[in-house]
């Protein structure tokens, strides 16, 4: 304008940016994605917005668009393109939008937790044991061959070398966390896990995170279901509340939070196969005493008014060893699945198996690592359940986002591990 130049700068602070004024002298040699330092008067606009009249403009570092920047000035480009460039993608207004909203709701799950008298507890990432009993695990072995070698022992494997047993990526802080709560009573975990599954699906990940809890003195899976529900509603609210903007700028889904004011649904594993055997009802194809696939999880929430809803007392062949007999049917176990729009499965959890007979039983035939978890039964052993909540799954619930890879910094996938 004549002679003076308006720059949009923003520091990635929140959402809006900063007006600054500056003259053709000072900023003529500025180009879009450059980073300054601008210093000056700050003031209100004709608009009744803060705008700062620059008095002195430094570059820190030019950014040549010609010259291999992918990202002009007022485009806009489709998630698949971002993904492409993952060292820039937190620079661009939706995505940053998305890492602030994915901060708040983190601090919102740790504010929860301590106001609930729940201990935040570090599980290691390392571990010998495969909770789940799927086989998905990555194994961790040295990349120094000589240090190998220094630590070869007789009738051990390659792969046991170095912690005298193999040793895995964790896939699950359940078992770790069942160990502390029998001193702790109330602990919760919020942290990296990994599955080794050929998948490149928009809901699966071979890197994501996992707030897991775990309660001591938990005699009903009802008391697990009102905790979850509270813990979702709770989080939610929280993050409505401190994120409106950057909701705005990061959101696919439209704002619908119309679940927030009433109560989870609850179907057991019977009632919602009879509502998936009902072909007045759905559609498609449903074996009773089978898993749910995604379509199904989908359906029975739409089913159930958009609202999410727990599925549970399910088939004890379908759920892991862990996992509790209900009392008045010892072919079900009592776990919950909470199903939400979008996702399908949110949180997977239980009441866990107390009783040492029964649990070593249903130990895996490999167990033999296992046996520590059995003496936790032995030895003063209380009644105790839980819950894992994908936290990559919850914020695609939150906000319409049809891939997960698009709510991670740097997601990793089958064939896929940059940076």
């Amino acid at each position: 304008m004549k002679q003076h130049l308006f720059l949009d700068v923003n520091d990635g602070s929140c959402s809006k940016n900063l007006q600054v004024i500056a003259t053709t002298a000072n900023a003529s040699s500025l180009t879009s994605g450059s980073s300054i330092i601008a210093t000056g008067v700050l003031q209100h606009s004709p608009k009744n917005e803060f705008e700062l009249n620059s008095e002195h403009i430094e570059l820190c570092g030019g950014c040549n668009i010609q010259d291999g920047y992918p990202f002009a000035p007022r485009k806009v480009y489709s998630t698949d393109y971002v993904r492409q460039y993952l060292h820039f993608r937190p620079r661009t207004s939706h995505f940053s939008s998305l890492l602030r909203i994915r901060d708040a709701a983190t601090r919102a799950i740790h504010n929860f937790f301590h106001k609930e008298g729940y201990l935040h507890v570090h599980t290691p990432i390392l571990t010998s044991n495969d909770c789940e009993g799927a086989g998905e695990t990555f194994a961790v072995v040295p990349n120094n061959q000589e240090t190998l070698q220094n630590m070869v022992r007789s009738r051990l494997l390659p792969e046991e070398t170095y912690f005298n047993s193999k040793t895995f990526l964790t896939v699950s802080a359940q078992l770790h966390l069942e160990a502390v709560v029998h001193g702790l009573s109330k602990v919760y975990t919020l942290g990296p896990t990994f599955r080794a599954e050929n998948s490149k699906s928009r809901l699966h990940l071979s890197e994501f995170y996992m707030l897991e809890a775990e309660c001591a003195f938990i005699n009903g899976l009802d008391d697990v279901l009102v905790f979850i529900e509270k813990l979702v509603k709770n989080v939610t609210t929280d993050v409505l509340n401190e994120c409106e903007d950057d909701l705005k700028k990061s959101s696919e889904g439209g704002d619908n939070f119309a679940w927030l004011d009433k109560k989870f649904v609850v179907l057991t594993y019977d009632g919602a196969a009879a509502i998936l055997k009902d072909k007045t009802k759905y559609p498609g194809d449903f074996v009773e005493g089978a898993s749910l696939n995604k379509d199904h999880e989908k359906f029975l929430v739409e089913y159930c008014g958009g609202i999410p809803t727990f599925v549970i007392n399910w088939p004890k062949d379908l759920k892991p060893f862990y996992m509790k007999e209900c009392v008045e049917d010892e072919s079900r176990v009592a776990a919950l699945d909470l199903l939400v729009s979008n996702v399908g499965e949110l949180v997977g959890g239980s009441l866990r198996e107390n009783c040492r007979n029964k649990l070593e039983a249903k130990l895996p035939r490999d167990g033999v690592e296992l046996d520590w978890y059995l003496d936790l039964r032995k030895f003063g052993g209380t009644p105790s359940g839980g819950f894992g909540l994908g936290f990559e799954r919850y914020l695609q619930f939150i906000l319409g986002i049809n891939n997960i890879k698009d709510v991670i910094p740097f997601p990793r996938w089958p064939h896929n591990c940059k940076l």
